[in-house]
């Protein structure tokens, strides 16, 4: 069965333009909208992007409809102004583009654009997931929409998901520069398949999840494990529509034949970018004449640089830079009417640049890191005259394949200036040899050959995965195991409530049941681990709750202790009584039916979950105030805001003083530690153990957390407490 096809894109396939106080859509040549938009033939498929303008200005507009072309749907995706400055100007290409390329140092680390490109990020996942027919294939493209796959995963856990990345995807040591790194790998972790240009950036991306989200990873399967999903990578050069651009050159050819011409056409195409290399390139063109002065009078290097991203500061002040590198070689070497470089500052429709390519003897595209590079692929197809000769930048993904090019380092001035020497001497055989070679490869390998691949890679990848990929508790035997193994003793600490039972309506019905008592019972016997029940309960709650085995408790959120050899309560507990006491009535004056307070003593809950659940955020901010209001820390979760003593003490902390009184200081040299736990309190414990520990959120697939491992459900708990008991990990070692 065809699947339909839901492309989500930042861009919608049109350019949105101001015409007065209308709006009119102009289809977009080129890029991904050649790539895939042929595929969404399929009913039920769609694009959904962004259409180009704010909303602000759409607004103004009378909110025009937008077009369905040739039978197919369009789905725009609302931004503001400010979301659009935020979002794609500011972290999309401030941020994350120099980061991608290795351009560190132009980086720009802003907490707030890093917010709004998560927002806009879950509005396209909305989208999309409101849009998606049950049995689409989602396909996400690019560095704009890393976390769009994230999102997605949340709304419609069982969707097929993929995606491209049509940028390189740096090393580890750069990508974890970024603060915001982990998200980032998390977000593009919520595919079922994601496709990269090169091996190079396959391997990158394996060592990233390896090294910072600790990922189980098979390499020759081309396979990462994640939150109990099997996520398969792939190398899927993109390339161009070979037989288009071939027609648009013979058309050029053929309209205005080539003449003989006292110069010789090298030619440059890009985009206005400091990833494209340029300056350099234009550096090249004045060493090779001035170390090669045969070719002055006899040459022409024709720059076609398309103005992009303007309001960017780094790229106008690019602009001003080449603007004077042209003008200062210009004058250097301009004699008798000729002049060294050609610059066009302006983009050139597609036939105009065929015959460009068509008549360039040289091709010189050198970026200075690139993802694939188009132009060059553009460049071979092109040639159906006379074959000219690429220089192709080693450090663009296209070099994979183009072997037969001239592959040069950008960097290296004097390097580019003797191999544009090599192809201007080259011999015509040689000539014909290397085009031809790579004319074959391209036209083998077109657009249309990358899609269907793409495609077909990704059912292949989510049936083998579905029926083959390991369950949570399989995972976190593998991956966590073998480091227990490495001490003779472990300290098992648990949270109560969604860890060892499920959450219900009303916590007193929350008990253990028989499967969860004999699991604590075995933990508790095993001569091997150390037990702790950790819970925002009461130390007396627990008591009634936890088998008397030698347990340790932890009750409060860690303000009070008992176990073997440990009996603390926190010094300063007695002090916040009264606040506690006056904000339990606060909360019952609020008049909110279904919403009640549970007092513990040492700290109080307010429960919303017998409210509407769309009630829920209203509820829980007006308990928070109460609780704040008192000078209470208020801790919001689901359908529950934690209100306890602002004492700088959690169940972190409260670990720590458990693990250092009962083994030492030098702990984690005699001891290993985990924690279990599932909501946000016991994201301090999870923090605490960082590093030193190992820790495990129980929660749903995309759940955000400071934790190593997640687990699905309660029965997954019991089931590693059982294998914990049984000695599963003892003699495993890392």
């Amino acid at each position: 069965m065809t699947r339909p096809l839901v492309v989500v894109s930042n861009r919608l396939p049109f350019a949105a333009q101001r015409d007065g106080d209308r709006v009119r859509y102009a289809r977009a040549p080129g890029g991904l909208a050649t790539a895939v938009d042929s595929a969404l033939d399929e009913p039920g498929s769609r694009w959904v992007g962004w259409s180009g303008l704010p909303e602000e200005e759409l607004s103004a507009a009378g909110n025009p409809k937008f077009p369905e072309a040739d039978g197919r749907l369009y789905i725009p995706v609302p931004l503001s102004r400010h979301e659009v400055a935020r979002y794609y100007g500011h972290f999309a290409n401030r941020t994350l583009w120099p980061t991608f390329h290795y351009f560190l140092g132009r980086v720009s680390f802003d907490a707030s654009a890093w917010t709004v490109y998560d927002r806009v990020n879950e509005r396209f996942a909305q989208v999309t997931a409101r849009e998606a027919p049950p049995d689409a294939t989602i396909w996400v493209h690019d560095y704009q929409l890393l976390r769009t796959a994230h999102h997605l995963r949340r709304l419609k856990p069982n969707a097929r998901i993929a995606f491209f990345l049509h940028i390189p995807f740096p090393s580890a040591d750069v990508f974890r520069a970024l603060p915001w790194s982990r998200p980032l790998l998390r977000g593009m972790l919520g595919a079922d398949y994601i496709g990269f240009h090169t091996m190079v950036f396959v391997n990158h991306f394996f060592a990233s999840v390896e090294r910072l989200l600790g990922c189980e990873t098979d390499r020759d399967a081309m396979t990462v494990h994640y939150e109990g999903r099997m996520i398969t990578l792939g190398v899927h050069p993109i390339s161009v529509d070979f037989a288009v651009v071939d027609g648009l050159a013979r058309q050029a050819l053929a309209s205005e034949p080539p003449s003989p011409s006292p110069t010789r056409l090298i030619l440059g195409a890009d985009r206005i970018d400091y990833t494209k290399g340029i300056l350099q390139r234009l550096l090249a063109v004045e060493r090779l004449l001035e170390r090669h002065p045969e070719h002055r009078g006899r040459i022409v290097f024709t720059q076609v640089a398309v103005p992009s991203r303007e309001r960017v500061p780094e790229y106008s002040e690019l602009k001003r830079e080449v603007d004077e590198a042209v003008g200062r070689i210009n004058g250097r070497f301009s004699d008798h009417g000729w002049s060294p470089i050609r610059y066009l500052s302006r983009s050139l429709s597609p036939s105009v640049l065929a015959g460009l390519y068509a008549r360039a003897e040289v091709a010189l595209v050198t970026p200075l890191r690139d993802g694939m590079n188009l132009v060059s692929k553009e460049y071979v197809a092109a040639q159906v005259g006379e074959p000219g000769v690429l220089i192709l930048s080693e450090l663009a993904g296209a070099a994979e394949e183009l072997q037969e090019a001239v592959l040069v380092n950008p960097f290296d001035i004097d390097g580019m200036a003797e191999a544009l020497a090599t192809a201007l001497e080259m011999p015509q055989e040689e000539r014909r040899a290397r085009m031809s070679a790579l004319r074959d490869r391209v036209k083998s390998n077109d657009v249309a050959a990358w899609r269907t691949r793409f495609l077909e890679s990704v059912d292949r990848a989510i049936v083998r995965a579905r029926a083959s990929a390991p369950t949570p508790v399989e995972l976190f035997t593998r991956r966590i195991g073998p480091w227990l193994g490495e001490r003779d003793r472990a300290a098992i600490f648990l949270d109560y409530d969604g860890t060892l039972t499920p959450i219900v309506d009303h916590p007193d019905a929350a008990s253990l049941d028989q499967a969860a008592q004999r699991a604590l019972v075995a933990l508790a016997g095993a001569p091997h681990l150390d037990v702790a029940v950790v819970s925002g309960r009461s130390l007396e709650d627990l008591r009634r709750r936890v088998p008397d085995a030698g347990i340790t408790l932890i009750g409060n959120h860690g303000l009070e202790i008992e176990g073997p050899g440990l009996h603390w309560h926190h010094p300063r507990a007695q002090e916040w009584a009264e606040a506690l006491a006056q904000a339990s009535s606060e909360l019952g004056e609020l008049g909110i039916r279904g919403a009640w307070v549970e007092s513990k003593g040492g700290s109080l809950s307010w429960h919303v979950r017998s409210l509407p659940e769309e009630s829920w955020p209203a509820a829980l901010r007006r308990g928070a105030a109460v609780l704040t209001e008192r000078g209470l820390e208020a801790l919001i979760g689901k359908a529950v805001v934690e209100g306890r003593p602002p004492l700088g003490w959690n169940k972190g902390r409260a670990l720590l003083y458990v693990l250092q009184h009962r083994y030492g200081d030098d702990w984690p040299g005699r001891v290993r530690a985990l924690y279990i736990g599932d909501d946000r309190t016991d994201e301090d414990a999870f923090r605490s153990l960082r590093g030193i520990g190992r820790s495990i959120r129980v929660g749903e697939p995309g759940t955000v957390t400071e934790a190593d491992h997640l687990l699905p459900d309660p029965a997954a708990v019991v089931r590693i407490l059982e294998w914990l008991a049984a000695g599963g990990h003892l003699g495993l070692k890392a």
